[in-house]
């Protein structure tokens, strides 16, 4: 009997502790969770740094056309490209001029509407995308004008303000914006606006209105004023969305040849 008796208060002692020492695991389970959970998770944030950096690598074709273009920009004697070129398509050449450029430069971005409105969806939503887009014009108008009436350069035809090429500008920011929004379904969409491009910078020549030095430096600054808002944008969206009501506003604004930004708040 006393060693039944023994046994009996063992097991007893030991069935009164086993709680102690689950309640003693969990709760070191517990404090080992809220540990963990209070190491913050930097991943995201990580993965949004590496989203948003600076794509300089897109940004080496551009500024290489825009230096080539500021190089030669005065350069217009018989032996200098722009002098052969000129010579090639306009004086030994006489025609009479056209205005297929006045809208060729457009086409690109306007069948980037069209491709959407037919089913073949792009990177971005509508209003993405026009935002982008009118952010791209913006900075590319903002850089050319004043440029032009810094340099007061002759045009071929003996006006000024030749360099850089808006028309060229506008086409190549035009492509580089069609190439963005259809580079994941085909390289052809980014050809077909980059041709478009270019036969407006050519036509630029062959009307006598700008010198290559001028659509080259201009076909650089539309292709970077469209990476820039490619990159900008998101940011920009990021900051006035992020705790921020949606009766926020803000919109690119054209007046009477100037582009600005309106910003819209309902109080």
């Amino acid at each position: 009997m006393l060693i039944v008796r023994n046994v009996f208060i063992v097991t007893m002692a030991l069935l009164m502790q086993m709680p102690l020492h689950a309640q003693t695991a969990s709760l070191r389970i517990e404090q080992a969770t809220v540990i963990t959970d209070s190491i913050p998770d930097n991943s995201n944030q990580e993965q949004d740094v590496i989203q948003n950096k600076f794509p300089i690598k897109s940004f080496i074709i551009p500024a290489a056309l825009i230096t080539y273009g500021a190089i030669t920009m005065s350069s217009h004697g018989p032996n200098s490209i722009n002098g052969k070129l000129q010579e090639q398509i306009w004086i030994n050449k006489p025609h009479s001029t056209n205005g297929v450029d006045n809208f060729l430069m457009f086409v690109p971005a306007l069948s980037v509407y069209a491709l959407n409105a037919f089913g073949v969806k792009g990177k971005n939503n509508f209003k993405d995308r026009t935002m982008i887009y009118l952010m791209s014009n913006i900075i590319s108008n903002v850089i050319v004008y004043p440029t032009k009436t810094f340099t007061k350069e002759i045009r071929p035809n003996g006006k000024k303000y030749s360099f850089p090429s808006g028309h060229t500008s506008t086409a190549f920011a035009s492509a580089e914006f069609m190439r963005m929004e259809y580079k994941d379904r085909s390289a052809l969409y980014g050809v077909a606006g980059y041709l478009m491009a270019a036969a407006t910078g050519y036509l630029r020549m062959y009307n006598n209105k700008h010198w290559f030095s001028d659509v080259v430096a201009g076909a650089g600054i539309g292709i970077a004023s469209t990476q820039l808002s490619y990159w900008l944008y998101p940011k920009i969206k990021k900051a006035f969305s992020k705790n921020k009501p949606s009766n926020t506003i803000v919109m690119p604004t054209y007046n009477n040849g100037t582009f600005g930004l309106s910003f819209n708040k309902q109080f």
